[in-house]
């Protein structure tokens, strides 16, 4: 059973700092199969969620935005990916910064966001491929997370590579799957995306380990939405588009965290 198991953009804090990973629209009805973290005080202190995964072998966490690229001074949205991964040891979770023609900066924030404290944190390159055995080396992992950049570039040179059949054998085996922006994107069929230039485009071309569409940035960038609901009216698959929460914290009260905050590398999708 696959289970998507949420797409949110930034994250709503609530007053007791909880994350809510239905933060979004859905676009020509594809089924919200997004569910719920546990809510519960003790949860809520812990910042760990419980989750009934007995029918689930297989599991997608899709962000349009947040996490420590755009929002490093609020780690849910990395808490909330650690609480779906083995307890009792350091989790092992890889990056794929392709997206962003692996960025030195990224893979810097990425290591400092999860730390030997908190992760065995490894990154993939494929610019300057070290690892042989693609296969066995992801399915070693726990989780998998994608960075963001492009779309396009980056499904062109993982099937150069033969990583999308290295990920589609590890995510069956019950590997988590993540990404933000285009690595939101590549796990669906389809996506809107700026790949090609500055004009917003539908590219057809996913991994398809996701059903549908997706269109990050949905609210965050002026064009995504008329652009995304052209796209659908006119026979695109439909999907989902994660919207910008409003962060609310009872110590800080309610303010609104756009797109512009985050790094160049990651505005694209």
């Amino acid at each position: 059973m696959t289970e998507l198991v949420g797409v949110a953009d930034q994250v709503d804090l609530g007053d007791q700092g909880t994350v809510d990973l239905q933060d979004h629209d859905r676009v020509d009805g594809v089924s919200d199969q997004a569910v719920r973290p546990d809510k519960s005080a003790s949860a809520v202190r812990s910042r760990r969620w419980r989750w009934d995964t007995s029918q689930m072998t297989a599991r997608i966490l899709a962000l349009g935005g947040g996490g420590f690229s755009m929002e490093p001074d609020n780690p849910l949205l990395d808490d909330f990916l650690l609480s779906l991964l083995p307890p009792g040891r350091l989790p092992k979770i890889c990056f794929l910064p392709t997206a962003s023609g692996e960025s030195e900066e990224y893979v810097a924030d990425f290591l400092a966001a999860f730390g030997p404290e908190r992760a065995d944190a490894s990154v993939l390159s494929l610019f300057r491929r070290e690892i042989g055995d693609l296969r066995g080396f992801i399915r070693t992992q726990d989780a998998v997370y994608v960075g963001g950049g492009s779309t396009a570039n980056l499904l062109a040179i993982w099937r150069l590579h033969g990583l999308d059949v290295a990920l589609r054998e590890a995510y069956d085996a019950g590997v988590v799957m993540a990404g933000i922006s285009a690595g939101m994107n590549c796990w669906f069929e389809a996506s809107v995306t700026d790949s090609f230039g500055t004009d917003l485009d539908g590219l057809a071309d996913g991994l398809g380990f996701l059903a549908g569409s997706s269109c990050p940035h949905y609210d965050g960038e002026e064009l995504r939405r008329p652009a995304y609901r052209q796209a659908v009216e006119g026979g695109f698959p439909g999907g989902y588009g994660p919207t910008t929460a409003r962060r609310c914290s009872s110590r800080t009260g309610c303010s609104r965290r756009s797109w512009r905050r985050a790094r160049p590398h990651m505005r694209t999708g």
